[in-house]
């Protein structure tokens, strides 16, 4: 009798394979290597994705940040300034695909009680370069003396360049007899009423500096008498007015 644990001849024992009796390779089937390996790559493109996601969000959120602080200043300080935008210049530059264009603003900034200044930016877009110029000014404020709030103290004149600008007081009613870029700094200044004339050039910036180094040049009354140790009504009073009178406008002298 034939032993029943005995396997047939040419019959493939277990755990072999018909050819020669070679073991069988154990090794995953290729879908299961295949599922592993898209895993994988999901897992990862997922990990990618999370970590984009985080330093994204932070580096915004970041920036967003910044910006609402530095306007939180501004809101805190209750500034509420003139903003004037006076010229526009676009440039162009020829490159191999064609022609670059960019932009310079002038901007001139005053908060209507006697602080005025002006800046310049340049960038490829027009609202950029006026946000680079505005800021400039905010920077560059000066004080400028004012009588009664509305004019001048004295006539003074400016000079930059081929740029030469007469400024006048005036009385009451006069209004800004100005024209182009002197009447921004005017408006800017708080200034109602004066008289001007510009000789020499039509460029924006010159008349604009040139502006400036007039109003650079005013003189209170208060302070040249704090300098030369006067009373204000004695000052006052060797231009020919009473003493009355002198007196009164010494009181009527604010800075």
């Amino acid at each position: 009798m034939a032993d029943e644990n005995k396997t047939p001849d040419g019959a493939a024992q277990p755990g072999t394979t018909g050819e020669g009796n070679q073991p069988v390779a154990a090794v995953a089937p290729e879908n299961k290597t295949g599922g592993n390996e898209r895993q994988g790559r999901g897992g990862n493109r997922g990990g990618g994705g999370n970590r984009d996601n985080r330093g994204g969000g932070n580096r915004d959120g970041g920036r967003g940040r910044g910006r609402g602080g530095r306007g939180g200043r501004d809101d805190q300080q209750g500034e509420e300034l003139i903003e004037k935008l006076v010229h526009i210049n676009r440039v162009s530059k020829t490159v191999k695909g064609g022609k670059r264009f960019g932009f310079a603003a002038l901007v001139v900034v005053g908060d209507g009680k006697g602080r005025a200044g002006f800046g310049k930016g340049k960038a490829r877009e027009v609202p950029e370069a006026i946000t680079k110029a505005t800021a400039a000014a905010k920077k560059k404020m000066v004080r400028v003396p004012l009588r009664e709030g509305r004019t001048l103290h004295h006539d003074g004149t400016g000079k930059f360049g081929a740029g030469n600008v007469t400024l006048r007081s005036a009385p009451p009613g006069t209004g800004i007899i100005a024209g182009g870029p002197m009447r921004a700094v005017f408006e800017s200044l708080g200034v109602a009423d004066v008289v001007t004339k510009s000789n020499g050039t039509s460029n924006p910036y010159n008349m604009i500096r040139a502006t400036f180094a007039a109003l650079g040049e005013q003189t209170s009354p208060k302070s040249v008498s704090q300098r030369r140790g006067k009373k204000i009504a004695d000052l006052l009073g060797r231009g020919g007015a009473s003493e009355a009178q002198a007196e009164a406008d010494a009181a009527a002298v604010t800075e």
